[in-house]
């Protein structure tokens, strides 16, 4: 994780986000961040910045954030693609949303097995957890339509 992408329901006052999901795990193992340390964050479609660890414990983490950047320049590109099994959708998507596609269609074509379509990876709760994956590593803020 490159970047660390938050929402607006992540904060938890002015300049401050509360993170205690699989990002203060990443934070805590992966950063081995302590008070004071400095990561990269980002909002989803919106700008991205420094975040300074204001504190950490076994259920969250506390960061000030200052965002100044703008998110980078999307490609003028929209892929067309038939709708691949279930499992290499979730590798699709990631890596899609980290070249900096922006606007992805799927589509039925007589190839394509009807039970793709009832999976549950096509949930946009499921697509969009997939495709932030994908913005984390590219250092982009910009959700892919």
């Amino acid at each position: 994780m490159n970047l660390i992408l938050f929402n607006e329901n992540d904060y938890c006052g002015d300049n401050r986000i509360c993170l205690h999901d699989r990002r203060h795990q990443h934070i805590a193992e992966v950063h081995r961040a302590q008070p004071d340390s400095l990561l990269r964050v980002g909002l989803i479609n919106g700008l991205s910045g420094s975040g300074q660890v204001i504190s950490i414990d076994d259920q969250q983490v506390t960061l000030e954030i200052s965002l100044t950047q703008p998110p980078p320049a999307a490609l003028p590109l929209t892929l067309l693609l038939a709708l691949p099994r279930p499992k290499m959708l979730k590798r699709i998507l990631q890596t899609i949303s980290a070249m900096g596609v922006k606007e992805l269609y799927l589509l039925n074509s007589y190839r394509v097995d009807k039970s793709y379509w009832s999976s549950p990876l096509l949930t946009e709760t499921a697509i969009n957890a997939q495709l932030q994956l994908g913005l984390e590593q590219a250092l982009d803020t910009q959700m892919p339509n």
